[in-house]
This record gives C-alpha cells, sequence and structure tokens, in this order.
C-alpha cells in the first residue's frame, strides 16, 4: 500500500469485497441473460421452423387424404353411373320384351299366316263359285210352316220339262 492511502477498515474491506462480487455477479447474470435471450431467439426460429415443419406435413397428408377421398367418389359416380345405365338397359329390354313376347303369343306367326292366306283364297274361289251358283239368292223362311223361299225374277222364262224352274232374282 501505499503511504498516502488512509488505512481501510474491514468492514469497509469487506463491503467493497461484497461490491465487487455483487458486480461481477451481475455481468455474469447479464451475460448469462443475453445468452439466454440470444438462446430464445435461436429457440423461437426453432419452434416456429418446426411448427412450419409440421404444418406443412400435416397438410401434405390431408392433401394426400382429400385426393384419396376425391379419387373414391370419382369411382363411387362411374358405379352409380354405370348401375344407372344398367338399370336404363334392362328397364328397355324388359320394356321391349314384354310386348315383344305379348305380340308372339297373340299374333300369328308367318306360316300361320301363310296357311291364313291359302284358306282365305280357298274361302273367296268357293264364295265365288258359290255366287256363280245363286248363293247371292235372297233365302227366307216362308208360310206358317216356316218353308224356305227365295226371290224369283218374274219377267225371265220359267225353264224345265214342266216349267217348274225359275230364274233366281240377281241372275
Amino acid at each position: 500500500m501505499s503511504d498516502f492511502a488512509a488505512p481501510i477498515d474491514e468492514a469497509s474491506m469487506k463491503f467493497g469485497l461484497l461490491m465487487e462480487s455483487a458486480q461481477a455477479h451481475q455481468r455474469m447474470a447479464e451475460t448469462h441473460l443475453e445468452r439466454l435471450r440470444a438462446h430464445t431467439e435461436d429457440l423461437d426460429d426453432v419452434v416456429r421452423g418446426e411448427i412450419r415443419r409440421t404444418l406443412v406435413e400435416e397438410l401434405a397428408q390431408l392433401t394426400a387424404e382429400s385426393c384419396r377421398a376425391a379419387g373414391a367418389l370419382r369411382r363411387m359416380q362411374r358405379a352409380a353411373d354405370l348401375r344407372g345405365l344398367l338399370w336404363a338397359a334392362a328397364l328397355a329390354v324388359v320394356a321391349t320384351a314384354i310386348p315383344a313376347a305379348f305380340m308372339h303369343w297373340v299374333l300369328p306367326s308367318n306360316g300361320e299366316i301363310e296357311i291364313l292366306r291359302d284358306r282365305r283364297d280357298r274361302l273367296q274361289a268357293n264364295l265365288k263359285r258359290l255366287e256363280q251358283m245363286g248363293a247371292r239368292a235372297t233365302w227366307r223362311h216362308c208360310g206358317e210352316t216356316a218353308r224356305i223361299c227365295i226371290r224369283i225374277d218374274k219377267s225371265a222364262p220359267a225353264y224345265g220339262d214342266k216349267g217348274d224352274y225359275f230364274v233366281v232374282e240377281g241372275y
């Protein structure tokens, strides 16, 4: 120590040392606080990055799930469209088959039509022959005994050996 310095008492010395220690602790605390603040900022960046990464992963999973759901809905729509088409086709077949079966059952076949045409032609030929033979005559039941009689042409002459045949009216 120097000659000029006043002697420092022990309490002052302790107080000085205590103040110096407090200052050192305060500097150390400030340093730690500054490092803690920097670490907190770094931690904030890390947390934000982790949140972004997690959010991106979740959104990617949500997007993939949405795409799968949209694909499933498209497949369901195609299946429903196909089912509707099949129902429409089945309904058209049934709506066509029922009248066709009914017509097949009720209407005559081509062979039957040919048979009926032949029969009609034969009947027309017979009718023509009968008309030539007097089938156009007007037949009636006459008298109390309801005998069959026909109308005759009175202006035509009588025929036969005894003149008992007359011409039918219209011939």
